[in-house]
């Protein structure tokens, strides 16, 4: 008696009348048109705060109109495997994304970059080894390219958003690794890459445009997706804990690639325009992330900068001084103040004190207190993640600036408050010529009339650079856990 997943595999191998089929290709095509316009318009609504709900929604509506064309399309027929495969892995996204911490998100993001690099591997082995007929030569070569390319950047995205992940979550050292000689090594696994390639297009396609599927062309692919895999460990191995922020951006462009790589090998039209949407954007960002530390995007794969977050700094010669200062007294300050704006850094996300921090904003707000936040390009460790800590503890969006938008303001304000952020207030980014973040763009807190820190410790950011900032006269220190700092000012102001 036959089991229950062969009943299910048998019953979907049941073919679709041609009528049918051609409506049904019809259909899927008006779908996946419909949601392209519906991920051009989420891009668009998240790029502001104010629309990003809006543009999350397209997002969503777009993917699920997608995943019914494909599933419900004429080129799917064994849906038995479509089942077993799509249920478990949507109860697995689904239960780890609910458990996920917002401290947490950077390290999502890198896994979910992994998965779209892994399945680029995946369909690149099973566009090759499924025979393609009726194909020209020039047709039949451009599609083993656009399969060796897929496989080749699917497996940079896989192992380099693996390494990415890991140094998020605090597994491996923020700390670049650097190999003698790193930079031959890389141009050396890329040259090797390229022959591969150029042996593997030439012994896949004969001068008929028929394909070969052998076992020296698969040999070559696993060889390549090795190597490739390797240079994306190597690549991101060497690239510091200060970059990590562009790093996760330029994965993010990495997987569209990836993905349009894999719409290219499915001729999947949807696939290519989502990939290509993805991969633009994340250069995009990518750019504005460098631009936001001053770096170039090849300084920045080069690698070198930034070490292990919480290394004691060092300097050269007398820092001076540090001036402590209690949570009463910073209270008593934000009230005599006009103006106050906060810096949020990757320790409030740490502590989760968003919350706590909204709380404290309307309680200073309703006293008259001008409250402002100041957002750098690259604080936390996520492009945008202070601005969805605090769209989630519901500050409004009008009082959330960036940097350029607040920088000249700041010699007005009579009280800044950092909270749990280092590198991004650093003054010997512009004041140190050797320092290793020297012009970099930073938010001038120290040109306010008191700047209060709030740091556990004295230990450095995640570039591993120490802070003058510290030192400076009109600097106080508030050390302990953002958190409870934060709600004994609550307390202190109710």
């Amino acid at each position: 008696m036959p089991s229950f997943f062969q009943t299910l595999l048998a019953t979907s191998d049941a073919a679709l009348p041609a009528s049918a089929e051609s409506s049904g290709s019809s259909l899927a095509t008006i779908a996946y048109l419909v949601a392209g316009i519906l991920f051009i318009l989420s891009l668009g609504g998240l790029s502001k705060q104010e629309t990003a709900t809006r543009g999350t929604w397209y997002g969503i509506i777009g993917m699920v109109i997608a995943l019914a064309a494909a599933i419900i399309g004429p080129d799917v027929t064994r849906y038995g495997v479509l089942v077993i495969a799509m249920v478990p892995a949507a109860a697995i996204g689904g239960v780890l994304a609910s458990r996920v911490q917002m401290t947490e998100m950077p390290q999502l993001v890198a896994l979910l970059h992994s998965f779209v690099g892994a399945a680029a591997v995946l369909v690149g082995f099973a566009s090759f080894l499924d025979p393609h007929g009726g194909l020209t030569v020039a047709e039949a070569t451009v599609h083993e390219i656009e399969v060796y390319i897929g496989i080749c950047v699917g497996a940079i995205t896989l192992t380099g958003s693996i390494i990415a992940g890991l140094k998020l979550h605090g597994v491996m050292s923020g700390k670049p690794l650097m190999l003698p000689g790193r930079h031959l090594l890389n141009l050396i696994a890329i040259i090797i890459t390229v022959l591969l390639g150029i042996w593997f297009v030439g012994g896949a396609v004969t001068d008929e445009g028929m394909f070969v599927v052998d076992a020296t062309g698969v040999i070559i692919l696993i060889g390549a997706t090795v190597l490739t895999g390797l240079f994306g460990v190597h690549m991101v191995m060497a690239i510091g804990g200060a970059d990590m922020p562009v790093v996760v951006s330029m994965l993010n462009s990495y997987s569209g690639w990836a993905a349009a790589a894999a719409g290219f090998m499915l001729s999947s039209d949807l696939l290519i325009i989502t990939g290509a949407l993805v991969g633009s954007s994340g250069a995009i960002l990518s750019y504005i992330m460098c631009r936001g530390m001053n770096r170039s995007f090849v300084s920045v794969i080069l690698g070198g900068f930034g070490a292990a977050e919480g290394t004691v700094a060092t300097g050269d010669g007398e820092q001076g001084e540090v001036i402590e200062i209690s949570t009463e007294d910073t209270v008593d300050h934000m009230l005599l103040a006009k103006k106050v704006v906060i810096v949020p850094g990757y320790g409030m996300a740490v502590a989760q004190a968003q919350h706590s921090l909204s709380n404290l904003t309307q309680k200073l707000r309703d006293d008259g207190v001008d409250v402002r936040f100041a957002i750098h390009p690259v604080a936390g460790r996520l492009p945008g993640h202070m601005n969805v800590l605090l769209a989630e503890a519901g500050i409004p969006y009008d009082i959330v600036l960036e940097m350029d938008e607040i920088n000249d303001d700041l010699p007005e304000v009579d009280v800044v408050l950092v909270i749990g952020a280092n590198d991004i207030v650093n003054p010997g980014a512009e004041n140190d010529p050797n320092s290793p973040i020297a012009g970099m763009p930073v938010l001038q807190v120290w040109k306010s009339r008191l700047v209060v820190v709030m740091k556990r410790g004295m230990a450095t950011g995640y570039a591993g650079v120490g802070n003058p900032l510290f030192f400076h006269d009109n600097t106080r220190m508030l050390f302990g856990d953002a958190k409870k700092s934060v709600d004994e000012m609550l307390s202190a102001v109710c």
